[in-house]
C-alpha cells in the first residue's frame, strides 16, 4: 500500500466541509519508473475507493507524452473497469482516428479493458457548438467526476485552459457548464475543454509535473492565488477538494 494509500485509508470525501481550502500533499520522486508506478497505484486506489462508495468511478484524464506512461501502468491494473466512465480533461476537433486525438488513445488503452470512454470533443465545424454539445453529454453522466488529473504547461495553462477569447468563459463562466470549446489565441487547433467549476466539483484532484522549475512555479501561482492570471492558478484558488501533487526531480 502506498503512503497516500495509507493516508487516505479511512478518508470520506464527501466528509469534506464546503468552502475549506484544498488539502495539498506533495510527493517528490527521484526515480521515473517509482513515480510512474506511485501515481498508478494512487489512482487505481482512489478508483476502487469510488467503486466501493458508490458502484462506479467517472475520471477525466489528460493525454500527454508525459502521463501516457502512467496511463499505460493504470490500465494494467485489475480494476471491475466495466463500471468506469474516463473522459479527456480536453480534446481537439479532429477526426478521432486523428494523430492529435486524445480520446483514441484512452480508448486504445480502457475502451479494450471494458471501460466506458466518452468523446469530450464531438467533430463539428464550431467550437462553441462542439462545446455545447459536450457540455450536454457531461450533464447526463453521474457528477460530479471522482478524479480530474491536470497538468500545467509552461504558460500556465491547463486542462487545455489557456489564452484565448474563451479563456474567461472557462475559467469564470456559468458554474452549471461544464465544457466549453476554445480557440487558442496562437490560431491551433480549437477545442474543447472541462470549465474551472468542473474541475472544482471533482472529489479529487491529481496533478503531475516534470521539474524543480515546474514545482516551484506551481508553488509560486498557488501562492498568488486569486489574484494570479494563470489558468492552473485561477483553479487552484477555487479549489477545495484533496489535491495530490507529484513532482518529478
Amino acid at each position: 500500500m502506498s503512503e497516500i494509500e495509507d493516508a487516505m485509508e479511512d478518508w470520506d470525501m464527501d466528509d469534506l466541509p464546503e468552502g475549506e481550502d484544498s488539502q495539498l500533499e506533495w510527493w517528490d520522486f527521484d526515480d521515473h519508473a517509482e513515480m510512474v508506478g506511485a501515481v498508478a497505484g494512487d489512482v487505481a486506489f482512489i478508483i476502487e475507493s469510488a467503486l466501493d462508495a458508490r458502484g462506479d468511478a467517472l475520471l477525466a484524464l489528460p493525454v500527454s507524452d508525459e502521463a501516457m506512461p502512467v496511463l499505460e501502468a493504470l490500465a494494467e491494473k485489475q480494476i471491475k473497469w466495466k463500471y468506469v466512465t474516463i473522459i479527456p480533461t480536453h480534446d481537439f476537433l479532429v477526426p478521432v482516428d486523428d494523430p492529435r486525438s486524445k480520446v483514441k488513445k484512452l480508448a486504445e488503452l480502457f475502451l479494450t479493458r471494458g471501460a466506458r470512454v466518452l468523446p469530450l470533443a464531438p467533430e463539428h465545424d464550431d467550437y462553441h457548438m462542439a462545446g455545447a454539445a459536450a457540455d450536454a453529454r457531461l450533464q447526463d453522466t453521474k457528477w460530479p467526476l471522482d478524479l480530474v488529473w491536470l497538468g500545467m504547461g509552461a504558460d500556465g495553462s491547463t486542462a487545455g485552459i489557456m489564452e484565448s477569447a474563451d479563456m474567461e468563459e472557462a475559467l469564470d463562466g456559468p458554474p452549471e457548464k461544464r465544457a466549453i470549446g476554445l480557440l487558442p489565441d496562437d490560431g491551433d487547433t480549437p477545442l474543447v475543454t472541462l470549465t474551472k467549476a468542473a474541475i472544482c466539483e471533482a472529489r479529487t484532484v491529481v496533478v503531475m509535473l516534470k521539474g524543480a522549475g515546474a514545482q516551484a512555479g506551481l508553488e509560486q501561482v498557488i501562492d498568488d492565488g486569486a489574484t494570479g492570471m494563470t489558468p492552473i492558478g485561477r483553479v487552484f484558488a477555487d479549489l477545495a477538494v484533496p489535491v495530490d501533487i507529484y513532482v518529478e526531480n
